[in-house]
């Protein structure tokens, strides 16, 4: 199980800055396809500095993985950050971490399946800096199950997570913001099988198309106050916190890069670049879209179809 927002399959041991691998090639004894261009290196930006002056950016999940990418992104623009997740441990470490960007990180230990836990986590953000201007939905649950296998609990577990927790924490940032009437940006973290279906994911593909479905409805509630509501789909970004049973779904690692029109997997970085255009004041007229940072995976497709492995067998409960 996952807090930090990843939809499923992506790993470590594959260069994590988006280099194409030596494999990327159409066949045997051809020279290597140049693939997308690998990003500008971390600490790089494409806004200005001090975007975020003044801003209160809180991230849940933001202990670990892409959570922790996406804060450290709004901490280079100047913002003030309060990271949240259920692992003390994990908040401790990137609290150390991001603090050495120079901004100022306050941390909140928080179940966002509470509500009550919610309406705390934003006291104790306001009481630190300020009412957040930025919320990044993040933290979610995931773990592959065939869907007969699935229990109750199960079920429970990925949808309170994934999309309850995410509905509870952008219903308590909009009920402050319109209480004070200030404007404010919403960003949930989605996922490619919002749109496609998730064979072996059913809980998380279920929970990630009700997540799509709050940004583009709560964008025309809410976007008369001044409340922006966006989506954001990370593709394959290796980094070390995925869960283990996700990363072992993938097959041999050096193959990963050649699966990808891109010909690269993706830095979680660029995912955090994304975040902050989104949120940022150049994006104001952008609300109620999800934007998918992948490289086009999703919408690859073959002339002929690979044949079919059902999902018990790729699980190994065949």
């Amino acid at each position: 199980m996952t807090s930090d927002g990843a939809q499923g399959p992506t790993t470590d041991g594959t260069p994590t800055d988006g280099t194409p691998t030596d494999d990327a090639r159409t066949a045997p004894g051809t020279p290597p396809l140049p693939g997308l261009p690998t990003p500008p290196p971390p600490g790089a930006s494409a806004l200005p500095p001090g975007t975020f002056d003044g801003t209160v950016a809180l991230v849940t999940g933001g202990g670990s993985g892409l959570g922790r990418a996406i804060a450290a992104e709004f901490a280079r623009l100047g913002a003030d950050l309060v990271i949240a997740s259920r692992n003390e441990q994990r908040l401790t470490a990137a609290r150390a971490e991001l603090s050495e960007l120079g901004g100022r990180v306050a941390t909140a230990v928080c179940d966002i399946r509470d509500p009550d836990r919610v309406a705390a986590a934003f006291d104790a953000a306001e009481s630190a800096y300020g009412l957040p201007g930025v919320l990044v939905n993040n933290a979610a649950a995931n773990f592959p199950v065939p869907a007969e296998e699935m229990s109750p609990n199960a079920w429970r577990a990925v949808l309170d997570a994934t999309l309850t927790g995410t509905f509870f924490m952008t219903r308590e940032f909009a009920r402050r913001h319109l209480a004070a009437g200030s404007p404010g940006s919403v960003i949930n973290i989605g996922a490619s099988y919002a749109w496609t279906g998730g064979p072996g994911f059913a809980h998380s593909a279920a929970a990630k198309a009700g997540v799509k479905s709050l940004v583009e409805t709560l964008a025309v509630e809410w976007g008369p106050y001044g409340i922006q509501v966006n989506g954001l789909v990370p593709g394959l970004m290796p980094h070390e916190d995925l869960p283990r049973d996700i990363r072992d779904g993938l097959g041999p690692d050096h193959a990963l890069a050649t699966r990808q029109p891109a010909l690269r997997v993706g830095a979680p970085r660029e995912l955090g670049w994304a975040a902050t255009f989104l949120a940022s004041p150049y994006a104001r007229f952008i609300t109620g879209h999800t934007l998918v940072v992948d490289g086009a995976n999703w919408q690859r497709r073959s002339l002929v179809n690979p044949a079919v492995v059902p999902v018990r067998e790729q699980l190994g409960r065949a």
